[in-house]
């Protein structure tokens, strides 16, 4: 279609198209020649080869690294407000024909990158909507994208919830508040299998409560009859209290934050296992350590922990991070023991995770086998394309 104004134009440097060509959606500031035109943050933008043949369509912002997010790779391809409402009703659509995840069961229903939608993610919690908007761009479009939403949801409210450093990394200053509608006065119910627990939309992390995990926890309790457990990092108790309701002989749930424990202990009483579930508050690797000094051991040891690299920058520590507490977690966890480890940073693969693992049986001189290598629901899909958004790895190995 013809612009009634040229684009500004996104010029790349000699051999850095074949990423563009691949489709994925990020091109970084180190691949731009030079920009054409006058362009502001948040702008639409086409951009060309360095022989100036037109490869997409995106958005620009001039103080992230991710310098432009690309939508469209059809040159001709206008990013109008009819292509955010083809791209939220086609995400909307692939949720609705996914098995046992009819309304209103929480799911993720706007999966960023992975539903070409680059920066948004949306989550449904019964009668609510929680939005995380990592790029500028799309901020700027938020109220065209939440008509949209509101249309074909009908929440009760809406809530915006952010994540740390996003303003340094986007230029985007924005806090936690009510969107549309109404909050809910609480914590909200949901189910998650058998079990039930309260997620607080407002103040939890994430968007109040680890959706993608809900497969891996049922999984993972099927390992747990008899079993002592060690859930290291157990937010709200997601693994810990699957285990104990599948028959673990005990747990314990690890988290450094008292009002995350909290609402842990209450969803203990509300689905009946608080007899066989004790809580510690401590940091995962201080915690780990006082157990092996101490001389305690497990059967079974869960490590969850958050996202230890944001950037490609912080990959070399999230490798060491993840090497320090699984080795930790094998100083505690009984020959024959089970061990699920789990990793959220799409910036580490699944083989660099096995890597650090091979370096850990290595180091301790215990075997690892692999049992199950699980990631995450078909409500979080994976663009191949994208790499990054096969970010969830759960391993269930078995340590001699």
């Amino acid at each position: 279609m013809s612009e009634a104004h040229p684009l500004p134009r996104v010029i790349l440097r000699k051999g850095r198209a074949r990423p563009l060509e691949g489709r994925h959606p990020w091109l970084f500031s180190g691949s731009i020649h030079r920009v054409e035109g006058s362009v502001s943050d948040g702008d639409e933008v086409l951009v060309v080869d360095a022989g100036g043949t037109p490869l997409a369509r995106g958005l620009f912002n001039g103080r992230s690294q991710i310098r432009v997010r690309l939508y469209a790779w059809d040159p001709e391809t206008s990013l109008d407000e009819s292509f955010w409402s083809e791209r939220v009703e086609r995400a909307l659509a692939v949720r609705d024909r996914i098995p046992g995840l009819a309304r209103p069961l929480p799911a993720r229903l706007v999966f960023s990158e992975a539903d070409g939608l680059s920066g948004l993610t949306v989550d449904r919690y019964d009668r609510w909507l929680v939005v995380q908007v990592t790029s500028l761009a799309l901020h700027r479009r938020l109220p065209h994208l939440l008509d949209l939403l509101e249309e074909a949801e009908r929440p009760e409210g809406i809530l915006l919830r952010t994540e740390k450093g996003i303003g340094e990394e986007e230029g985007l200053e924005i806090r936690d508040h009510l969107l549309r509608g109404k909050a809910p006065e609480g914590p909200v119910l949901l189910p998650d299998g058998d079990l039930r627990f309260q997620a607080d939309l407002r103040t939890g992390q994430k968007t109040g409560f680890y959706l993608d995990q809900r497969e891996n926890r049922r999984r993972v309790a099927a390992w747990g009859e008899g079993r002592r457990v060690a859930d290291v990092c157990c937010y709200t108790g997601g693994f810990g209290l699957h285990l104990a309701r599948a028959g673990a002989r005990s747990v314990v749930g690890v988290d450094v934050s008292a009002s995350t424990l909290e609402l842990a202990r209450e969803n203990a009483r509300l689905n009946e296992v608080e007899d066989r579930v004790s809580w510690a508050k401590s940091d995962a690797f201080r915690w780990l350590e006082g157990e092996a000094e101490a001389g305690r051991r497990y059967d079974l040891v869960v490590l969850d922990p958050p996202r230890f690299a944001r950037s490609k920058r912080g990959v070399a520590g999230a490798l060491r991070g993840y090497a320090r507490l699984n080795e930790g977690a094998l100083r505690i966890l009984e020959p024959g023991g089970i061990l699920v480890t789990c990793s959220c940073t799409g910036r580490v693969s699944r083989d660099e995770f096995l890597q650090v693992l091979a370096g850990v049986s290595e180091r301790t001189g215990r075997r690892l086998r692999l049992l199950e290598s699980r990631g995450q629901p078909p409500d979080h899909p994976v663009d191949p394309s994208c790499p990054e958004t096969a970010y969830l790895k759960c391993l269930i190995l078995k340590a001699e």
